[in-house]
């Protein structure tokens, strides 16, 4: 653990970095290339330079040598026209080096992300760090019954309503596949909704090919234009390659439909150490490197200064229970690690990591969760997915989202560091304390209370064991179970205007016409 220095990334610009076999790494020196000193905050780093180099560079190796299965004519034929070895009859292609150098001079280094209404969310760029749920769970926790059940449309907008309230989640998600509408329209059915009733931006993604046209759309509607929804982006996509080195027609196209509107995606890879990567940490690194380096090719051939965020959803295979464990401390190391390595690639990232395999909100869920958002938000991931996730990213839990976003605001607590305020010289502070015998209400403990001390909402239990009995003796589920509907008791409708959100739901009744649907499910205010 260190203190973080603020040192430029590449050299002369995004175009003229500073490479050491093909890497833009900063130049070692004896003196530190310090341009200013920010407050003390520690960072985690589990992989060195000369590490990073050779992952990077065997990566390289596998696109030049090895290639990648790509079953997208166009994107196939997009590559061979800028020197790649396409073999079409067999959807491969082998890359050259002066591509990805290409793609790496062209990738932005940051972008910004936008709400409904305009206004600047995020900022991708540094070791700055944002909270958005999981996705895209296929069940939702019942909090009545503690079983599993599909969501409903309802449950999604309830969801919605939470995230609406949560300080520390910076972004929706189309977190939960609503059940109760076509298949073929389930995810623009769930960006629909977040743009109905939410009003931070969304994380999501297309099922299919067809349905990129409406999400887009949806956008441009919020937006007014293409053009305004280029200058203020509203969502990020996810984008996953296949393990091992594979593109699907449906991702590679969405991918390249993504860059062409210059709509931000995050390229998730999904290694398994042990089963569809190689066992070691290490092997997987290069696996998960290569295969992200071939969507950001894809992206900046494209529509070069096409906005990613270099991510991934790695996970360990437990060969005991044939499952792949979100909450294990090896897959938050890859997430860590792969965080490294598109950072000193120069690029944003993000991960899915600070989740649980739990079933229920129980001890499981509270360390495996709490140990990925702390590493995680060390490692300077930009966008961690993951707040809410239960059962190897299957379930959704409203209550754990709300236990989440505790552990969340905790989380950037830590971030903040410590540093002095006002506290030299010590004297003066001392003689009141030891003159008045307490300091609780003391000029310099009203000034930076609230600054110093996270205090938690009422999931939290802080109180004494006489006033928690007092109280009512509640579990942590039952006071989750009240935040939950707490924060939807006091939801706010969207400021969205009534005329958009009238065009957003003419657009999704024509769609889920064309797939059979006379109508859209019935929807509680």
């Amino acid at each position: 653990m260190t203190g973080r220095w603020v040192v430029p990334i590449c050299g002369g610009g995004r175009h003229g970095p500073l490479f050491r076999n093909h890497l833009p790494f900063v130049e070692k020196s004896h003196a530190p290339l310090l341009v200013e000193k920010e407050p003390m905050r520690s960072t985690l780093r589990l992989l060195d330079d000369e590490l990073i180099e050779k992952i990077v560079a065997e990566a390289r190796e596998l696109l030049c040598t090895l290639g990648v299965e790509i079953h997208n004519p166009t994107v196939l034929r997009m590559l061979a026209d800028h020197g790649a070895e396409v073999t079409e009859e067999k959807w491969h292609a082998r890359f050259t080096p002066a591509m990805i150098d290409n793609a790496l001079h062209t990738v932005p280094h940051s972008f910004k992300l936008y709400d409904v209404l305009g206004n600047e969310t995020h900022h991708f760029v540094g070791n700055n760090v944002y909270f958005t749920p999981g996705s895209a769970a296929i069940n939702v926790l019942d909090s009545q019954t503690g079983s599993l059940r599909r969501p409903t449309t309802e449950d999604y907008i309830r969801y919605v309503k939470v995230v609406s309230g949560l300080p520390h989640i910076a972004s929706q998600s189309t977190a939960l596949i609503p059940a109760d509408v076509h298949e073929k329209v389930s995810d623009s059915y769930r960006l629909y909704l977040s743009l109905l009733y939410g009003e931070k931006p969304v994380v999501t993604g297309a099922f299919t090919i067809e349905s990129f046209g409406v999400m887009k759309e949806l956008q441009v509607a919020v937006r007014g234009s293409a053009q305004a929804l280029k200058e203020k982006p509203l969502t990020v996509f996810s984008c996953c390659p296949t393990a091992p080195l594979k593109w699907s027609d449906t991702t590679s196209q969405n991918l390249i439909d993504c860059a062409r509107w210059s709509i931000p995606v995050e390229f998730v890879s999904m290694p398994l150490s042990g089963f569809m990567a190689p066992v070691t940490l290490v092997g997987s690194l290069i696996q998960q490197t290569a295969e992200t380096l071939s969507g950001i090719v894809i992206s900046q051939l494209t529509n070069p200064g096409h906005p990613i965020l270099y991510g991934g959803s790695p996970a360990i295979f437990d060969v005991r229970y044939e499952t792949t464990p979100m909450g294990a401390v090896e897959t938050a190391m890859l997430n860590c690690a792969n965080s490294e390595i598109g950072k000193r690639l120069g690029m944003p990232t993000q991960g899915y990591i600070a989740l649980s395999d739990a079933k229920q909100l129980d001890a499981q869920a509270g360390l495996e969760t709490t140990l990925g958002a702390i590493l995680a938000a060390l490692s300077g991931i930009n966008s961690i997915s993951g707040p809410g996730m239960l059962d190897f990213e299957s379930c959704q839990s409203l209550e754990k989202l709300v236990v989440d976003n505790e552990i969340c605001g905790m989380t950037y607590r830590l971030l903040r560091g410590i540093e002095p305020r006002e506290d030299f010289p010590a004297i003066p502070l001392f003689q009141e304390f030891l003159r008045e015998k307490h300091l609780l209400i003391a000029e310099h403990t009203r000034r930076y209370l609230r600054e110093e001390i996270t205090f938690p909402g009422p999931v939290i239990d802080r109180a004494n064991r006489a006033r928690w009995l007092q109280e009512g003796g509640t579990t942590l589920r039952e006071r989750a179970e009240r935040e939950v509907a707490r924060l939807i008791d006091r939801y706010t409708p969207s400021r969205l205007a009534g005329n958009v959100k009238t065009e957003l739901t003419r657009m999704m009744e024509r769609e889920a016409r064309r797939y059979g649907m006379d109508n859209l499910p019935a929807r509680t205010e």
